[in-house]
């Protein structure tokens, strides 16, 4: 019996060893938060031009709507100038380690479709997603902690869990969801009247009639088990100090805005450090509430408040204790916002007006782990609504984090049903004008 999750070689030298991605549930404005349009706030509510409406398909907006440009004021930052909204303070404070790139494009324009084909490279379900490819490509250094973790704050986005799940990869490759209150993993504590010691006997009469099986069957997923009841075991030692962030000093907790016994985002960038830390390869927190179709310009500054602080302390941190470099923090979502309203202008609903979902172009941003600081990568148009300078498609932005890994995304394959599946599909290039 070999532990399938031991550490494999990439395929090259890799610039980054772990990534946090945080994903924004639901989708921000990249209009209102990293992407300022002049022309936008200057033409606001005029009719959008034929090109914007005229045969295409939007998710809700049905009749030719008017342009919208933001209500908020946009900075320069840092030495790069970058501009963010005067709701990001605190990023721009960090603006010099941002790779903004302002031309993400993807293929589906509904919530759940569009998550898992972000995270899976597929709009259905199936796909082992992208934290799954890593640990199947790499495994993972610390045997004590899982490969592959997942810590959500809010309700879990509309594709639950298939956007961590391993689809047809052997499932211990799937992400570990942890909370941050009570147990960290659901049933890691003994049951009451089991000892450390009666559990592991258990484990190892369990484990026993499994390597049994294996060996007459070999079954891959026979091994899937005992690697999980040994990992499970090793983690009831190993996890709740990982999760105290008690043991982090006031000022690292006033930094993040973290708060003891609290779940939040705050809390949960606090703990990514804390899991690259420890050697996990890939962390993925996902935060729900960002989808603003109406009373957009109220929402957006109490959601990026809740955003700003904690991430630019995450990036800080990182620096600090010589973990950027070395570490890939990815920040999206699953598409962006029409630079169209949504909603009516007039009268009473003047604030309760919104912008649709939107897939022709919208913003992610990157730091650390081999990627350029203090750049603008990508331009759309004068409204936001299309790239007219290098244009990046979500497969182009897998096949760079799984790049920045030292593995070649067209070589990271897996043979089920007859053919190799891998997870940009049959597409993708490296965004090498992002690269350090």
């Amino acid at each position: 019996y070999q532990n399938p999750l031991a550490p494999k070689q990439p395929h090259f030298k890799p610039r980054a060893k772990h990534v946090i991605y945080l994903h924004m549930v639901g989708a921000p404005s990249q209009l209102d938060l990293f992407s300022y349009k002049p022309e936008l706030v200057k033409r606001n509510g005029q009719k959008c031009p034929d090109h914007m409406f005229k045969g295409k398909r939007l998710a809700f907006i049905r009749q030719r709507p008017t342009l919208m440009g933001t209500r908020f004021n946009f900075h320069r930052h840092g030495q790069s100038g970058i501009q963010l909204s005067e709701h990001l303070p605190h990023l721009g404070g960090v603006a010099d380690e941002l790779c903004l790139v302002q031309s993400v494009r993807t293929n589906h324009f509904n919530h759940a479709p569009a998550q898992l084909f972000q995270h899976t490279g597929f709009g259905r379900f199936g796909r082992p997603g992208i934290g799954s490819w890593v640990n199947y490509g790499l495994g993972t250094e610390n045997h004590n902690l899982p490969g592959y973790v997942v810590m959500i704050t809010g309700s879990v986005a509309g594709a639950g869990n298939s956007l961590w799940g391993s689809g047809f990869l052997p499932t211990l490759h799937q992400g570990v969801e942890f909370r941050s209150q009570g147990d960290p993993v659901l049933f890691l504590s003994n049951p009451k009247g089991i000892t450390s010691q009666g559990r592991r006997d258990i484990v190892d009469g369990i484990n026993f009639l499994n390597k049994t099986a294996l060996a007459d069957v070999g079954d891959p997923e026979i091994a899937t088990r005992i690697a999980q009841y040994e990992l499970a075991y090793r983690m009831q030692s190993s996890v709740p100090g990982l999760m105290d962030i008690k043991r982090e000093t006031s000022a690292t907790l006033e930094a993040y805005g973290a708060k003891l016994g609290a779940t939040s985002l705050a809390n949960n960038c606090l703990l990514a450090r804390r899991l690259v830390e420890k050697g996990v390869r890939f962390v993925q927190l996902f935060d729900q509430g960002w989808d603003h179709h109406s009373g957009i310009f109220a929402s957006i500054p109490k959601k990026a408040r809740q955003l700003d602080r904690p991430v630019a302390a995450l990036i800080g941190d990182l620096r600090e204790r010589g973990l950027l470099d070395e570490t890939l923090i990815v920040i999206g979502a699953e598409f962006g916002r029409t630079p169209m309203l949504q909603g009516k202008s007039n009268g009473g609903a003047a604030n309760n007006v919104g912008r649709d979902h939107h897939k022709e172009a919208y913003s992610m941003i990157l730091a650390g782990g081999g990627v350029k600081g203090g750049i603008s990568h990508g331009r759309t148009d004068e409204f936001g609504y299309r790239p007219v300078e290098n244009p990046v498609h979500i497969h182009d932005l897998n096949a760079t984090i799984l790049h920045l890994l030292g593995l070649n995304h067209e070589q990271l394959t897996y043979k089920v049903q007859g053919r190799h599946f891998r997870l940009t599909d049959v597409h993708g290039e490296v965004v090498k004008g992002i690269l350090a």
